[in-house]
Protein backbone atom coordinates (compact mmCIF):
# COMPACT_ATOMS: atom_id res chain seq x y z
CA UNK A 1 0.00 0.00 0.00
CA UNK A 2 3.05 2.67 0.48
CA UNK A 3 4.00 2.10 -3.00
CA UNK A 4 0.55 3.35 -4.31
CA UNK A 5 0.34 6.38 -2.33
CA UNK A 6 3.68 7.14 -2.97
CA UNK A 7 2.68 6.84 -6.94
CA UNK A 8 -0.49 8.46 -6.34
CA UNK A 9 0.49 10.85 -4.00
CA UNK A 10 0.01 14.26 -6.31
CA UNK A 11 -2.95 12.99 -8.49
CA UNK A 12 -5.64 14.08 -5.96
CA UNK A 13 -4.47 17.35 -5.40
CA UNK A 14 -4.72 18.12 -9.29
CA UNK A 15 -7.94 20.88 -9.81
CA UNK A 16 -11.67 19.35 -11.30
CA UNK A 17 -9.72 16.22 -11.62
CA UNK A 18 -12.16 13.28 -12.35
CA UNK A 19 -10.20 9.76 -11.90
CA UNK A 20 -6.77 8.87 -12.47
CA UNK A 21 -4.66 5.96 -13.56
CA UNK A 22 -1.59 5.06 -12.91
CA UNK A 23 -0.21 2.07 -15.58
CA UNK A 24 3.08 0.06 -16.33
CA UNK A 25 3.91 -2.01 -19.25
CA UNK A 26 2.13 -4.83 -16.84
CA UNK A 27 -0.91 -3.26 -16.40
CA UNK A 28 -2.86 -0.88 -14.18
CA UNK A 29 -0.45 -0.42 -10.78
CA UNK A 30 -3.35 2.02 -9.33
CA UNK A 31 -6.77 3.29 -9.91
CA UNK A 32 -9.24 6.09 -8.61
CA UNK A 33 -12.38 7.83 -9.31
CA UNK A 34 -14.21 7.40 -12.65
CA UNK A 35 -11.35 5.76 -14.13
CA UNK A 36 -11.09 3.24 -11.39
CA UNK A 37 -10.92 -0.17 -12.52
CA UNK A 38 -11.42 1.13 -16.19
CA UNK A 39 -9.47 -1.68 -18.01
CA UNK A 40 -10.73 -0.19 -21.31
CA UNK A 41 -9.65 3.28 -20.71
CA UNK A 42 -5.90 2.01 -19.57
CA UNK A 43 -5.52 -0.06 -22.32
CA UNK A 44 -6.37 2.55 -25.21
CA UNK A 45 -4.41 5.06 -23.36
CA UNK A 46 -1.71 2.67 -22.90
CA UNK A 47 -1.56 1.75 -26.84
CA UNK A 48 -1.84 5.36 -27.28
CA UNK A 49 1.38 6.61 -25.92
CA UNK A 50 2.80 3.16 -26.86
CA UNK A 51 2.22 4.23 -30.93
CA UNK A 52 3.40 7.85 -30.25
CA UNK A 53 6.67 6.85 -28.90
CA UNK A 54 7.16 4.53 -31.80
CA UNK A 55 6.34 7.46 -34.48
CA UNK A 56 8.58 9.86 -32.77
CA UNK A 57 11.63 7.41 -32.06
CA UNK A 58 15.01 9.18 -34.09
CA UNK A 59 17.35 6.29 -32.73
CA UNK A 60 16.78 7.26 -29.08
CA UNK A 61 15.80 5.19 -26.68
CA UNK A 62 14.17 7.69 -24.43
CA UNK A 63 11.18 9.26 -25.93
CA UNK A 64 10.54 12.35 -27.72
CA UNK A 65 7.65 13.62 -25.44
CA UNK A 66 6.46 13.52 -22.12
CA UNK A 67 2.79 14.20 -22.20
CA UNK A 68 -0.28 13.71 -24.41
CA UNK A 69 -3.54 15.35 -23.46
CA UNK A 70 -6.87 13.74 -25.43
CA UNK A 71 -9.45 16.43 -25.13
CA UNK A 72 -13.52 15.88 -25.73
CA UNK A 73 -16.40 18.48 -24.89
CA UNK A 74 -17.19 18.28 -21.29
CA UNK A 75 -13.20 16.76 -20.56
CA UNK A 76 -9.97 15.89 -21.33
CA UNK A 77 -7.61 12.80 -20.87
CA UNK A 78 -4.18 13.82 -19.45
CA UNK A 79 -1.11 10.87 -19.35
CA UNK A 80 2.50 11.93 -18.81
CA UNK A 81 5.82 9.82 -18.75
CA UNK A 82 7.50 9.52 -15.82
CA UNK A 83 9.77 6.61 -15.61
CA UNK A 84 8.69 3.52 -16.50
CA UNK A 85 5.09 4.59 -15.76
CA UNK A 86 2.23 6.44 -17.39
CA UNK A 87 0.21 8.86 -15.44
CA UNK A 88 -3.62 9.08 -16.58
CA UNK A 89 -5.60 11.77 -15.12
CA UNK A 90 -9.15 12.48 -16.07
CA UNK A 91 -10.18 16.03 -16.01
CA UNK A 92 -13.45 18.35 -16.21
CA UNK A 93 -12.86 20.85 -18.62
CA UNK A 94 -14.16 24.21 -17.23
CA UNK A 95 -15.13 26.09 -20.71
CA UNK A 96 -13.94 30.19 -20.67
CA UNK A 97 -16.75 32.32 -20.09
CA UNK A 98 -17.06 34.79 -23.11
CA UNK A 99 -16.26 38.12 -22.54
CA UNK A 100 -18.69 41.05 -23.29
CA UNK A 101 -16.89 44.00 -24.61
Amino acid sequence: MAMTSALTQGLERIPDQLGYLVLSEDGVLSSAGELENDERTAWVMMRMMQTAVKLCVSGNTNPSFKRMSVVFGEHTYMATISGQKVFVVKRQNNPHEALEV
